[in-house]
């Protein structure tokens, strides 16, 4: 049943590990390829990784690499090779991401008779900063333009200016739920009137070289280099690069220019769990549950109608549990074997301000293609 509410998914544009586009990207995951990289000891010396650090015995060497990040079509955007060279490489990618969304929508900026939003966000990139004032480059375009180039601050405002998006540019950052939350402020945008057109999603590069990490006991990366979303056997995840991007139009516009639909949102919402955190990066069960009731109430569907979550699902021993407590409680059903879940991110890794976005392009594929894709590594559900 239409509510007047819905906002159609009419582009999508993404480059995740393993895959080069969204058609890779829902190869992957429907034929159950995990895409997180082992690195052997010359990689990873090649990247900097300390001799010291290969022979920890908790030294992971894995981690979701997103190749070419080294390319950028920098006279297409009219930078100059410097200007290029020092951009954060977030930047980068979002500039070309956004176009490629775009052209997927099948709109060119330049000629459409409406106002375009972007709202989006990026991951904090202090080694690119720092090796970028090592450099020297800053110096030769000076510290007030070369600032606006490395910051990711500028991200929007600089992708807006390019492409002569002349609607509102948002940029924002909640961790690793920007992404989502900037599909939710484009949504917005749209039902308030305040753009024709939304561009929503979020990057994360922070890992140009072949890097691994140090496993700790009870902290949110993986022992082995798996994600194992709701197993038993589930003790966190490793972390990843990509970016998402998706363009949303109100239903009614999208339907009268026919352009070509993904899947609607029919509601969505934003809250925020205060002192009831269990800790600072830690949920409470109370205020997942709240934020998933008012997104079904906004879209009007009842909890038994729904086939699937696309969840959160870190494989981390405190936040799994959380999770699903959090649906059963807004669910408040007695119904079983009626929604399935699922999590990106044991195929890809967790990939902060872009995983949202990842989540939601899997969806929209999902629905799309007509079917659910696989989780990986899940044996035997976790006993909490």
């Amino acid at each position: 049943m239409e509510t007047g509410l819905e906002i159609a998914v009419i582009g999508m544009a993404g480059r995740v590990p393993g895959a080069r586009d969204i058609d890779e990207f829902w190869d992957n995951i429907k034929n159950s390829v995990e895409s997180i990289a082992f690195f052997s000891d010359e990689e990873l010396m090649k990247g900097g990784a300390r001799p010291r650090c290969l022979g920890n015995p908790k030294y992971v060497k894995a981690g979701g690499m997103l190749p070419g990040i080294e390319y950028f079509d920098a006279s297409f955007f009219g930078y100059t090779p410097t200007e290029a060279e020092i951009m954060d490489p977030q930047v980068r990618i979002f500039h070309e991401c956004t176009w490629t969304a775009l052209e997927d929508a099948g709109y060119d900026p330049l000629s459409f008779r409406g106002l375009i939003g972007l709202y989006a966000g990026a991951s904090p990139n202090l080694k690119w900063i720092a090796g970028t004032l090592s450099s020297g480059n800053r110096d030769v375009l000076g510290d007030f333009d070369a600032s606006q180039l490395i910051e990711k601050e500028y991200l929007c405002m600089r992708v807006s200016y390019k492409l002569d998006l002349s609607g509102p540019s948002v940029l924002l950052y909640t961790a690793c739920s920007t992404s989502l939350v900037a599909i939710h402020m484009g949504y917005q945008a749209l039902l308030n009137g305040e753009c024709d057109i939304s561009l929503a999603g979020g990057v994360t590069i922070i890992r140009p070289d072949k890097a691994g990490y140090v496993y700790k006991e009870g902290m949110i990366n993986s022992p082995d280099g798996h994600c194992r979303a709701f197993d038993a056997g589930a003790r966190g995840f490793v972390g990843a690069d990509g970016v998402g991007v998706v363009v949303l139009r109100r239903l009614r516009d999208a339907a009268a220019a026919g352009d070509h639909i993904y899947a609607l949102i029919k509601g969505s919402a934003v809250n925020n769990d205060g002192m009831q955190k269990a800790g600072f990066t830690a949920p409470s069960v109370k205020g997942q549950a709240e934020v998933i009731k008012m997104a079904m109430q906004m879209a009007g569907v009842e909890p038994e109608s729904i086939g699937y979550v696309e969840t959160h699902g870190t494989g981390t021993e405190l936040g799994d549990p959380v999770e699903i407590e959090s649906l059963k409680r807004a669910y408040n059903t007695d119904k079983k074997g009626f929604c399935g879940i699922g999590s990106v991110k044991t195929n890809l890794g967790h990939m902060d301000s872009a995983a949202g976005a990842a989540g939601f392009i899997k969806v929209a594929l999902a629905i799309k293609h007509r079917q659910i894709p696989s989780t990986l590594y899940f044996e035997t559900p976790n006993p909490r």
